[in-house]
């Protein structure tokens, strides 16, 4: 399969849009709405709330350091405690209904009409998605997730009063080794499975298919369209545009974040560094840098490109690593986890009733409103790469796919790790900060050097595509659905996202961390009732479309 099939502009969506099969009647006109200042192409209100907002955040997080701080210290566990349920009750519904898709006849509706043909091979699509999906997260936590569920598992439960202390998920598995690690690789891939992909499909296939089905804009407001009608053009639509514009640059923030400090721990660990603020704040000007040149270059010749670059890099170092590695224990530990996985799902699931709440809140909680936050930004660019598409086909490939190599990765990189304790109850990586954790582990392994240089240039890269995709997608948001908006205001998107990032970890000091959570939970939380109204929203539109394409058949 060629990489492109149709004669639409690279990059182009709003021609897809002319040719949906089963048009809504309305008098919207794409852009109708937005201002032209200085030749650009801005929604008004939507990007000027946005944008000033960002401002003003920026501004006044850096104007009260110490008043941010403490605040940022008290957002994120208290919205964790408080709506734990929530989170853990959404989330179990996005995933029955990405199930209820792949099962049902809905699944045979394609994205873009019964003759549309993908615009992408599978392998560029994936690669795509993937990068965008879990990349910086994938490398950050590969190892330190693992291990932390693990020694939590080891250590047991602890009571005080009447509440539990320890950060075991579930029962624990006290001074049992073989337990305590199928627990903490169950725990770890319940976080970076099903759930998360079935957060972002759901966003995805609702705006591709409002988009390449319907004809309306490629923007949040379009998928609310079988609920709201013609308001979603008013106030109702614009609150939901400015809703997903929040929720996807502090979701980014809170990856790019984490990306820096991981990449920051690699280069100090290597070459001495250092990972004060200064570097922090270079490193983060350098990459928002490199971010915009792939912006500039567009999506076929930016991101796709470095998508496929990383996902084989990425393959060539968890290839490594298990050929190098404890082979025998890494395929252990991948099946025996996987099965673990399966065994435990619905008590890790569970939203009420837990006892295990410092794991229930402390990271399932915040795991699922940090992958809602970012479900704008990976939904949005997923839903602009996936017509001709059939639903079903959309549902495996986005969710059950990721997953197996969700599994694999934390296998791989999670299992080295775990061995390494296991055999030397003093190995270095047991003690490592989380950022460091990666490092550690391949200093136990052949050409240390180079596969932590490579694993520094896979955090970058995935960095540099993370911020290069977000600026695509609120871009679009901000442009009234409009994909082939000025280069200059993807570069404010893009140069923003990465003074957010700085923001939040010079203000939060040595709990950085804890900042950039606090606002990817804080503004997940409004996003989540977004989604789940969006759910009905959906299923409405995919009921008319099938009855419509039985009817023309």
């Amino acid at each position: 399969m060629t990489e492109r099939v149709d004669a639409s502009p690279p990059d182009s969506t709003d021609a897809h849009m002319e040719n949906a099969p089963h048009p809504i009647d309305t008098d919207f006109e794409l852009g109708q709405d937005n201002i032209n200042p200085f030749g650009l192409e801005i929604h008004n209100p939507v990007f000027l709330i946005s944008g000033l907002s960002v401002v003003a955040f920026v501004f006044l997080t850096l104007a009260f350091q110490t008043q941010a701080t403490e605040f940022f210290g008290w957002l994120r566990p208290t919205l964790t405690s408080t709506f734990d349920w929530f989170f853990l009750s959404a989330a179990n519904i996005f995933v029955l209904f990405c199930l209820m898709l792949l099962v049902t006849p809905l699944g045979s509706v394609r994205l873009g009409g019964k003759d549309a043909t993908p615009d992408y091979s599978y392998m560029g699509w994936f690669a795509m998605l993937f990068a965008a999906g879990m990349g910086i997260g994938l490398m950050f936590f590969g190892v330190s997730e693992p291990m932390s569920h693990f020694a939590s598992s080891m250590g047991g439960t602890t009571v005080e009063g009447a509440a539990r202390t320890d950060w075991a998920p579930l029962g624990a598995a006290a001074d049992d080794v073989v337990a305590a690690r199928n627990l903490g690789m169950a725990a770890t891939i319940f976080h970076w499975a099903l759930h998360p992909w079935a957060i972002y499909a759901v966003l995805a296939l609702a705006l591709a298919f409002f988009t390449y089905n319907r004809g309306l804009p490629l923007t949040l407001r379009s998928a609310f369209y079988p609920i709201l009608g013609e308001r979603i053009w008013g106030w109702w639509g614009h609150t939901i545009d400015i809703v997903a514009v929040f929720a996807t640059l502090f979701g980014l923030a809170t990856s790019l974040g984490f990306g820096t400090e991981q990449a920051l721990a690699g280069l100090n660990y290597l070459f001495g560094w250092g990972t004060g603020s200064v570097a922090k704040v270079i490193l983060i000007a350098a990459i928002t840098a490199l971010a915009l040149i792939s912006v500039l270059r567009g999506l076929d010749g930016g991101v796709k490109i470095l998508s496929e670059v990383n996902i084989a890099l990425a393959g060539l170092l968890l290839l490594f690593i298990i050929i190098v590695g404890p082979t025998a224990e890494i395929f252990s530990t991948t099946i025996s986890g996987g099965a673990a996985y399966v065994k435990d799902f619905i008590p890790l699931a569970m939203p009420f009733g837990r006892e295990d709440t410092n794991f229930s809140q402390g990271w399932t909680a915040f795991y699922w409103a940090w992958w809602i936050s970012w479900s704008p930004f990976v939904g949005m660019f997923i839903a602009r790469v996936s017509r001709g598409r059939t639903v079903r086909e959309f549902i495996f490939c986005v969710l059950i796919i990721p997953t197996l190599v969700c599994v694999m990765w934390m296998g791989a990189f999670g299992g080295t790790a775990i061995a390494q304790v296991v055999a030397d109850a003093a190995a270095p990586v047991k003690d490592a900060a989380l950022e460091l954790k990666l490092f550690v582990m391949l200093e136990n392994l052949p050409f240390a050097t180079v596969t932590s240089m490579l694993g520094i240039i896979l955090v970058l890269v995935f960095f540099v595509t993370s911020s290069d995709s977000g600026s695509l997608v609120i871009d679009t948001i901000t442009a009234g659905g409009k994909t082939d908006a000025p280069a200059a205001q993807r570069v404010f998107w893009c140069t923003f996202e990465g003074v957010v990032a700085a923001t939040l970890l010079l203000v939060g000091g040595s709990e950085a961390l804890t900042a950039l959570q606090a606002m990817a939970v804080s503004t997940g939380f409004p996003f989540t009732i977004v989604l789940l109204v969006l759910c009905v929203s959906l299923f409405i539109g995919l009921r008319q479309s099938l009855r419509e394409d039985r009817n023309t058949a």
